[in-house]
């Protein structure tokens, strides 16, 4: 009687789980890891951008409490920052603090009082081939052309409406 009953509960919270449960896509097929044929291809994370609102506070969190390796500061006018770079093995954290008037970090500061994850940017081998194909694909660049960035190397940053509310930046490797 117990193993009937439990047969019937287990029937019942079953059926009341499939007409109660929220509409999911299932994903029945593997992905295939192919990647389509590019003139340009997506390379590794080059580093994860951080908005600080005290600059010289965050190089010691990282530095004094956590133990990372983090470079100068370096002065970047021509982006509207500051820029000091936490080595992660892997990877890097870029803390950024507004330089000028017109820092488009101040901005995000502005909104985001505490500071807080600003952008991720991604190597590509070809930025020149990439932004041609993005462009194409309708993902929109924040410039028309490439700058120069905090590594000596092109960088465009793409519309974040375009790329799932993320700000992303892509770097020439």
């Amino acid at each position: 009687m117990a193993a009937l009953a439990r047969s019937f509960s287990l029937r019942v919270c079953r059926s009341l789980l499939q007409v109660n449960a929220p509409s999911v896509p299932v994903c029945s097929a593997k992905m295939s890891g192919k990647v389509p044929d590019r003139l340009w291809k997506l390379g590794k994370l080059n580093h994860v951008a951080i908005a600080v609102p005290d600059l010289d506070k965050a190089t010691a969190l990282y530095r004094d409490v956590l133990g990372a390796e983090v470079s100068g500061v370096q002065c970047l006018p021509e982006h509207g920052v500051y820029t000091v770079f936490v080595n992660l093995g892997n990877t890097k954290f870029e803390l950024l603090h507004p330089y000028g008037e017109k820092s488009p970090i101040q901005g995000f500061l502005d909104k985001n009082k505490a500071g807080g994850m600003h952008h991720v940017c991604i190597e590509v081998d070809n930025i020149q081939d990439a932004m041609k194909d993005l462009k194409a694909h309708n993902i929109r660049a924040l410039s028309e052309e490439a700058k120069i960035g905090a590594h000596g190397k092109p960088v465009v940053f793409l519309h974040p409406k375009d790329c799932n509310g993320t700000l992303v930046e892509l770097e020439q490797a």
